[in-house]
């Protein structure tokens, strides 16, 4: 049996809550120990852009990265502002990314990827609008788009293709086309 992987989903105030809980449960759907991380240093109490709270499983100091597969970045405003003034973000990413690791991020989160020069070269997607920050790729308008060690997501209505792009990359095609029929979404 495929072991589970590690996922952390970094969570600021202001995240948007579909881009980031509909991915959730497609990976813990399929056996995934996606951890629900607040970046704050004290609460594990994070509060969406549509205020809706949610409680984290973990704060971002007691992260152990070395156990890692993947990190996502959900969107929103003000959450990706957040996540990108949080240097415990980058440091994940950073390490994550030199491991060739899977680095995900959804509407606005792409541009943390962009401005930290990680988009070069590659396809991506983003909530448009936020293309100018995703510097030196070749920006598709597709719901996800996954080109080596990332993927990218428009934005909330593509939450499900996002997260079914990520269990296709965790594991398979088929534990992906397996998953979207048992949901009733078919692609």
């Amino acid at each position: 049996m495929e072991m589970a992987k590690n996922i952390l989903t970094l969570l600021a105030d202001g995240f948007e809550e579909s881009e980031a809980l509909i991915p959730v449960d497609l990976l813990r759907r399929v056996g995934d120990n996606v951890i629900l991380v607040s970046i704050k240093d004290n609460d594990l109490h994070v509060t969406s852009s549509h205020r809706v709270c949610v409680v984290a499983d973990q704060l971002i100091a007691d992260v152990n990265i070395n156990d890692v597969d993947a990190v996502f970045l959900p969107g929103g405003m003000p959450g990706t502002k957040n996540l990108d003034n949080c240097p415990a973000v980058h440091n994940i990413i950073d390490k994550l990314n030199a491991e060739g690791k899977l680095i995900t991020a959804i509407c606005a989160a792409p541009m943390i990827l962009g401005k930290k020069n990680m988009l070069n070269d590659r396809n991506a997607t983003c909530f448009p609008g936020f293309e100018k920050y995703l510097l030196g790729a070749t920006v598709l308008n597709q719901h996800a788009v996954t080109d080596g060690n990332i993927i990218t997501g428009k934005g909330a209505g593509a939450g499900f293709e996002f997260g079914l792009a990520m269990v296709e990359y965790l594991h398979d095609e088929k534990t992906a086309e397996e998953l979207s029929r048992t949901i009733q979404f078919i692609l």
